[in-house]
């Protein structure tokens, strides 16, 4: 039986441990690490939600969830606010209960287990860190609340502070360091008393967007470094898709994806999903025909063709879903055979600097958007307002979603 007090014993050892048993099935798209336990059957999670609901008076902020969660996983839950995701973080922790089902951590079930004695550690937006008290001792609080031996408290505090790269800085008060410096604080003090897992309640929202960019790396490498498992709540999506194994998007109290980053940018299951992550167009028809791994869906663009194995029939309402980065624009017209056309005007111009959006207005009425690399400094545009521009794209760049 798994110790579910006190700190909850030593994290996996990350460097040189042995590596779990590889799957026969690889994980879509590029991929930061050799890790998907989540494919193999014989694999338990480690955290398992099992049909969890959180009610709120009338509200139901979870409703029956069951979700997997593995060691050494980092995990996002992703949504807009309210969708429940916060509220699954702090069942977890301790500071909510299940209005039914339970948690289970490492085989055991803590759904009552105070907060105090449960193997995890939360790190807030806001840090909480104490104002009187100096970076060390900051990070030694849990540990003396723990009656930890001084001399091990010292040592610990040394090591988390050469972990978070801030020895030169453990007498200064809060006040005295920059929000990143104070974001590393609060991250060596969540991880000083080696928890299993580590809960971050959006962690990187008070840092200026270069920060968070940073941060997002040095949280990756430290996880893998500790060999914990990191569950993050957000609403950035490219935070999400940055640090994560997995993602779980939520909407009104419901997972409806979970996926690795690729999978759920490439693959979403729904126009709810598509929308969420990332930037899309979505252009409505209806199924004119489904065979050999071809779908043919018209629309008041004209017939589009999309690559894809999907139960669907001739008749059903139909959206397709593609991203800006896939669809081609130009003055000219595609040559005779190419897929998926369409012309437009040039509605508007989002300049970015390293890529420029067009949006074109289609004779429908919608808007489709296509984004185009900035490869060369632009003195004059080639394509600009108002102009009459065609757009395509591959039968391969773009999903077809039934819901």
């Amino acid at each position: 039986m798994a110790d579910i007090s006190g700190t909850g014993g030593e994290p996996a050892p990350a460097a040189g441990a042995a590596k779990p048993a590889a799957s026969s099935k690889k994980a879509f798209g590029p991929v930061r690490r050799t890790f998907a336990p989540w494919e193999d059957p014989d694999k338990k999670p480690f955290i398992l939600y099992e049909n969890v609901t959180k009610r709120f008076g009338d509200f139901t902020a979870v409703d029956g969830q069951t979700l997997g969660i593995y060691e050494r996983e980092f995990f996002s839950l992703l949504g807009p606010s309210g969708c429940g995701k916060t509220t699954l973080l702090r069942m977890l922790a301790g500071f909510e209960t299940p209005t039914s089902g339970r948690i289970l951590l490492d085989g055991q079930d803590v759904s009552t287990v105070p907060p105090y004695k449960r193997p995890v550690n939360m790190m807030f937006q806001s840090y909480a860190l104490f104002p009187h008290m100096n970076v060390a001792d900051n990070i030694a609080f849990g540990l003396k609340q723990d009656k930890m031996p001084k001399g091990e408290i010292a040592d610990r505090v040394d090591e988390m502070l050469k972990l978070v790269k801030l020895e030169q800085f453990k007498t200064r008060k809060p006040h005295q360091l920059s929000g990143g410096q104070r974001q590393r604080v609060a991250l060596a003090r969540s991880i000083a008393k080696r928890p299993k897992v580590l809960l971050l309640d959006e962690p990187l929202g008070a840092l200026d967007k270069k920060l968070r960019e940073q941060t997002q790396f040095e949280l990756i490498d430290l996880q893998q470094e500790l060999g914990l498992t990191f569950m993050i709540v957000t609403h950035d999506q490219e935070e999400a898709m940055t640090v994560s194994d997995r993602i779980a998007v939520m909407d009104h109290g419901r997972v409806v994806q979970i996926s690795t980053p690729a999978e759920m940018y490439e693959y979403p299951k729904s126009r709810y999903v598509a929308d969420f992550v990332g930037d899309i167009n979505i252009i409505q028809g209806k199924v004119a025909s489904n065979s050999g791994g071809t779908v043919t869906v018209d629309t008041e663009a004209g017939a589009m063709r999309v690559n894809q194995d999907i139960e669907a029939k001739s008749g059903d309402d139909a959206w397709i879903a593609v991203r800006p980065e896939k669809v081609r624009i130009g003055l000219g017209q595609p040559p005779e055979g190419s897929s998926n056309v369409m012309r437009g005007e040039v509605w508007d111009i989002a300049y970015l600097g390293d890529v420029s959006t067009y949006h074109l207005k289609l004779p429908s009425g919608d808007i489709v958007k296509a984004l185009q690399a900035n490869s060369t400094r632009l003195i004059e545009r080639p394509i600009t307002w108002e102009d009459d521009a065609w757009l395509s794209f591959s039968p391969d760049g773009a999903v077809v979603l039934l819901s």
